[in-house]
């Protein structure tokens, strides 16, 4: 019994949430604003840990960006201009999802090139492949061949 609740322990905790950098101080009273701000929160990246939204950081620049965000929610802006501002700002980096524009396209279609690319190369290489091989998978010898590898099998008989 003592297995099985450790077991449900060790689950619960790795598969919890993951904690939030919000700190109780930053939250907005109007829930409808603090939810607008939690989503914004999380589309933008913090700058110093790079791989992470501002919501997960607990970096200082992070928590000034997070107020900078209620701050304008509290304002009256909607999230485009909030995030307008922030692009303005800190440059395209700031949003963890870049925006597809024409300077952004590259980043948007390299992915979907690549493997399309990877699969034209794949199925060109396998009918190649196929045109050089007989389908039996065994290439024809021509008549030459074949008595020389017979006069080899018996000279290989009588040596051995």
């Amino acid at each position: 019994m003592r297995r099985i609740a450790a077991a449900a322990l060790a689950i619960s905790l790795l598969t919890g949430a993951p904690a939030s950098a919000v700190q109780p101080d930053e939250v907005l009273q109007d829930t409808a604003k603090e939810a607008r701000a939690r989503h914004l929160s999380k589309e933008l990246r913090c700058m110093v840990c790079q791989n992470q939204s501002i919501d997960d950081s607990d970096a200082p620049l992070a928590r000034d960006l997070r107020l900078l965000v209620r701050e304008r929610i509290a304002t009256g802006e909607s999230d485009d201009q909030v995030l307008n501002f922030l692009v303005a700002r800190y440059g395209e980096f700031v949003l963890l999802k870049p925006r597809l524009e024409w300077h952004t396209l590259l980043l948007w279609l390299l992915t979907p090139l690549v493997l399309i690319g990877g699969g034209i190369a794949l199925w060109w290489q396998t009918r190649r492949r196929g045109r050089l091989h007989p389908s039996d998978g065994a290439l024809a010898l021509t008549a030459e061949e074949e008595a020389r590898i017979e006069r080899l099998l018996q000279a290989q008989d009588k040596s051995g």
